[in-house]
């Protein structure tokens, strides 16, 4: 990924690529800056004025990046997944939150850069209040290390405030293999995660009623598919105050 957001921002031409580093450290090349340990690959991007730093590392990884992007003035672009609610609360302090003064920098979280996912999650949110069941089946490569993915995590979550009442679950007793009906979500909507060789990121929403089902469907086949956002995600970012978690609004 990182490789690919290089090459699309250095193809753009309202974007300069400027700097690209790798957190990965060896023993003694990370210092203390402002209490927080950065690895000195980082302070490159201080040393080439970066105006947007694009983040695809993990999450162990941007709890540290984050905040010393935010201290040295720098948005941030991020499309990595599994921060908890204390990091979300630390990087919206960190980028100004509700008291954001002007010159404060922004910081976009997005789960999915794909333009076909974010409006795939858009989809199902829509749809969520019409139909009594629903299920979510998310399919992604074999080196992938988490389970439901964040798109799905988050397409759930906006699924189910979308409603004002449970999805209908199954009366499923017995599982002969345990896990096979999918772990449960929020508002009872199932998720199912595969994992397999050949795929790179796809899911499937799958909502039912009486007599009708629709299945709202996003395949990314390559990971060119994530770079218009990610460059869409540079060029507007100024425009969008503070911490965001979705791509949406830069859409409109």
């Amino acid at each position: 990924m990182g490789s690919a957001v290089c090459a699309a921002v250095a193809a753009d031409a309202t974007l300069e690529l400027v700097a690209a580093v790798d957190q990965r450290r060896s023993e003694g090349s990370a210092r203390s800056v402002e209490g927080i340990e950065i690895a000195d690959q980082l302070h490159a991007l201080a040393d080439a004025e970066c105006e947007v730093v694009v983040d695809f590392t993990v999450a162990e990884a941007a709890r540290t990046t984050l905040p010393w992007l935010g201290m040295h003035g720098m948005h941030a672009v991020v499309g990595t997944t599994g921060f908890t609610a204390d990091d979300l609360a630390l990087f919206e302090s960190t980028f100004g939150g509700d008291a954001k003064e002007p010159g404060t920098p922004n910081c976009l979280i997005a789960p999915n850069f794909a333009i076909s996912a974010v409006l795939m999650m858009r989809f199902a949110e829509m749809a969520a209040p019409w139909f009594d069941t629903a299920e979510v089946v998310e399919l992604h490569h074999m080196r992938k290390l988490d389970a439901p993915s964040g798109t799905a995590v988050t397409t759930i979550e906006r699924m189910a405030a979308a409603r004002e009442t449970d999805f209908q679950d199954d009366p499923t007793e017995t599982e002969i293999y345990p896990g096979a009906r999918g772990g449960v979500g929020p508002r009872n909507i199932r998720a199912h995660a595969i994992r397999m060789e050949g795929m790179v990121a796809h899911q499937e929403v799958i909502l039912g009623a009486v007599g009708q089902t629709i299945t709202i469907r996003q395949d990314s086949y390559d990971r060119s598919s994530f770079m218009p956002g990610v460059v869409l995600a540079c060029q507007r970012i100024g425009q969008h105050s503070g911490l965001v978690l979705s791509l949406d609004p830069y859409l409109t």
